[in-house]
């Protein structure tokens, strides 16, 4: 047996339960070691059943003598009780309340481990445990196996399927047992340095911990085992992040030219005088895109910051030298209001633009694709249409890409193939921690804007439940009679666009009827084409419609100064990033704005969300509690975001120790020991990397 033996060949596995392993990632015995206990538990104080002593946790083996259900008739909501016994004659009463289900669970002569709290029933005379942890023993082996549940520091596993925490104890132990000590790739000097063990040693003490472990170091994710995995999995990926890196550098890319006329174009261009941050990230991103290698940055900035702006006048760059520009957004609403906002920005320039989505006609899209092969086009905008195979570009120079986390790491690379290798901005609006925009985006420079334009207001965040609309809605009469305008948002829940759209449309006729009928209210929805979504927005931003009734259309993009209030129904559906951005929206002129997030029934997580939103407007602060909130698997949206999948390590748990790891990667990579080390750690990532991490491969 060795690491890629398939885990249908391990004993006691079979067909069935290796099923159920493979239905949570788990296919060969490299897999199933790496699937490490949650929490640990200790269960090493064994006495016999006489010598028991109230208060104390301890484990006990002992046989079932009898049970019985008590209570109430409904089986579900009793109490089970068990008696056991063992060699020393005494009782032990074993309760669960609730513990209907245990009649199926528990026989008569079955041997159990119980691990629990002692307690002394005063009213019955007896020693009692109240919903102790029991594991059943089987008869045949039994001393040997009881030794691994029992008597010890105990790994407790998420159960998969049928597969119990105790059935992963004892396949883990039998692997262990029977394979040969596994080879160790981590170099020497870092194992000494940082004072870890080797892998072996740490395999084995992760999932049966020695005798003198400290608990609490175990289940905080700190033991020597522990530190040793977490950091050996952030190190390998950090170093193949380096490589990757090293390799991009190496790449010929285009010297844009940075003369006087680019200079002039963006100073026509500009609507107003950019912020600090501003100058600072163009500076950045114009030395990037005159070296001869391509640029590779990831431009992050809070909603309204003014990433946009900064974009454009790096597509000028490209192309007063003469090349073209494409910028990929991942829905075809977005690619529509980013053309809009290009269109505007360029018009003065007299570049021509162009949007091409999935939805327009096989006719269109071939005129289209024609102009962008003669280069007649300066500046393309769109979805992922964009980048299929029958796109050419005459001269592509520079790809924006308004990532949000939705385009992974092999559409970058898609695009990158699209010419001689073109410049890269990748956008996105939802600000990464730090730490983990290195991981994610690793490949990629970091640029930050993080300050606002000059004279804009901090938007007042108020939350209010449904029942108070009335009060809401009169404070919105207010803000249009003061000659503002206002929005009124309703949730789209991917399955149910056409719900969201009659609850927008019916909440739209009451307000344009009843609530306000003097005053103008417009509806946007999804299902509208992109000429009407135009034209509503145009109405809105010229003033004619003073209330926009919308589903979530409008998140990202829409800049209407004169827009002050952003009501928010059934806010507690929206995530907090997405609530964020919505906010985002207004507050973009000298007036004080408002947010208000108007709620129904709300669990704890969403009263969180409200929560953290009236308190702050710090995308960064956001973000990390959205992080915190939702786990970095959903944050990111795992599959497509190209965020590698870790086994031991956590992002957000073990932040400090990616730190380490990055530092001391990119250190191994720019400084090796030597030729012969570094050579050995290339072959290592180029056999593990694409297996283990699912990223591009390497070098």
């Amino acid at each position: 047996m060795d690491l890629t033996t398939s885990l249908t060949y391990v004993k006691g596995i079979g067909p069935a339960r290796a099923a159920m392993l493979e239905a949570k990632g788990l296919t060969t015995v490299e897999d199933l070691l790496g699937y490490v206990p949650f929490r640990y538990e200790d269960r090493s104080n064994m006495k016999p059943v006489g010598q028991l002593a109230p208060g104390e946790m301890a484990t006990v083996i002992a046989e079932v003598r009898s049970v019985k259900m008590s209570g109430f008739k409904r089986r579900s909501l009793g109490m089970f009780e068990a008696r056991f016994t063992d060699a020393s004659r005494a009782i032990l009463v074993g309760k669960w309340f609730h513990g209907g289900y245990l009649a199926n669970v528990f026989a008569e002569g079955m041997k159990v481990a119980l691990f629990g709290k002692v307690e002394f029933d005063s009213y019955a005379g007896e020693l009692t445990m109240l919903h102790p942890e029991f594991e059943i023993l089987s008869g045949d082996d039994d001393e040997g196996e009881a030794a691994l549940h029992v008597g010890r520091v105990v790994p407790i596993y998420e159960g998969a399927g049928k597969l119990t925490t105790k059935i992963f104890r004892t396949l883990i132990h039998r692997i262990l047992g029977t394979i040969e000590p596994l080879d160790d790739a981590l170099p020497q000097f870092l194992k000494d340095r940082l004072k870890m063990p080797d892998r072996w040693r740490a395999v084995q003490d992760i999932h049966f911990p020695p005798p003198d472990s400290d608990l609490r170091l175990l289940n905080a994710f700190r033991s020597p085992a522990q530190f040793r995995l977490i950091f050996e999995e952030f190190f390998w990926l950090e170093c193949g992040v380096a490589l990757k890196r090293s390799k991009a550098r190496m790449m010929p890319g285009i010297a844009f030219e940075l003369n006087e006329r680019v200079r002039e174009q963006i100073k026509a261009m500009l609507p107003f005088k950019p912020t600090g941050a501003q100058k600072r990230v163009l500076k950045e991103i114009a030395g990037d895109m005159a070296a001869a290698h391509p640029m590779n940055r990831l431009l992050q900035g809070d909603v309204g910051s003014g990433k946009t702006i900064v974009a454009a006048e790096a597509a000028v760059i490209a192309i007063e030298n003469g090349y073209q520009v494409a910028v990929l957004a991942p829905t075809e609403i977005l690619a529509a209001q980013h053309s809009f906002t290009f269109k505007r920005i360029f018009e003065k320039l007299g570049y021509p633009t162009m949007l091409l989505t999935g939805s327009f006609s096989a006719r269109e899209k071939s005129q289209m694709k024609k102009l962008l092969a003669e280069g007649l086009v300066k500046v393309a905008i769109g979805t992922h249409a964009l980048i299929q195979e029958d796109v050419e570009f005459k001269k592509l120079g520079l790809a924006i890409i308004d990532e949000q986390h939705r385009f992974g790491v092999l559409q970058r690379l898609g695009l990158a193939k699209k010419g001689a290798t073109p410049d890269i901005l990748v956008m996105t609006a939802t600000p990464i921690p730090r730490t983990l925009a290195m991981t994610l985006y690793g490949d990629l420079d970091v640029s930050i804007i993080d300050e606002m334009p000059p004279g804009r207001k901090p938007i007042v965040t108020k939350h209010s439940t449904s029942d108070r609309i009335e009060q809401v809605l009169s404070f919105v009469k207010k803000q249009i009679d003061e000659g503002r305008q206002a929005y009124v948002v309703y949730p789209v829940i991917e399955e149910s666009e056409t719900q969201a759209m009659k609850a927008a449309q019916k909440e739209y006729e009451h307000l344009s009827k009843e609530v306000f009928p003097d005053i103008a209210v417009g509806l946007m929805h999804g299902r509208l084409g992109a000429d009407e979504k135009e034209a509503v927005m145009q109405r809105f931003k010229d003033g004619l419609i003073k209330i926009l009734v919308s589903t979530t259309v409008i998140e990202v993009g829409v800049d209407v100064p004169n827009a002050s209030v952003m009501v928010v129904e059934q806010a507690e559906r929206f995530g907090l990033s997405q609530l964020h951005q919505l906010r985002g929206r207004v507050g973009r002129g000298a007036e004080q704005s408002y947010c208000i997030l108007v709620t129904e029934k709300m669990n704890d997580t969403a009263r969180e969300r409200i929560r953290t939103l009236v308190e702050s407007t710090d995308g960064f602060y956001i973000s990390e509690m959205d992080l915190k909130l939702r786990g970095p698997g959903e944050f990111f949206g795992t599959k497509q975001s190209g965020l590698p999948s870790l086994r031991v390590a956590n992002i957000l748990r073990d932040a400090e120790i990616l730190e380490i790891a990055r530092r001391e990667a990119i250190d191994f990579i720019a400084r090796p020991p030597s030729e012969e080390d570094l050579r050995r750690a290339v072959a290592y990532i180029r056999d593990h990397w694409q297996r283990r991490y699912g990223l591009v491969t390497v070098g």
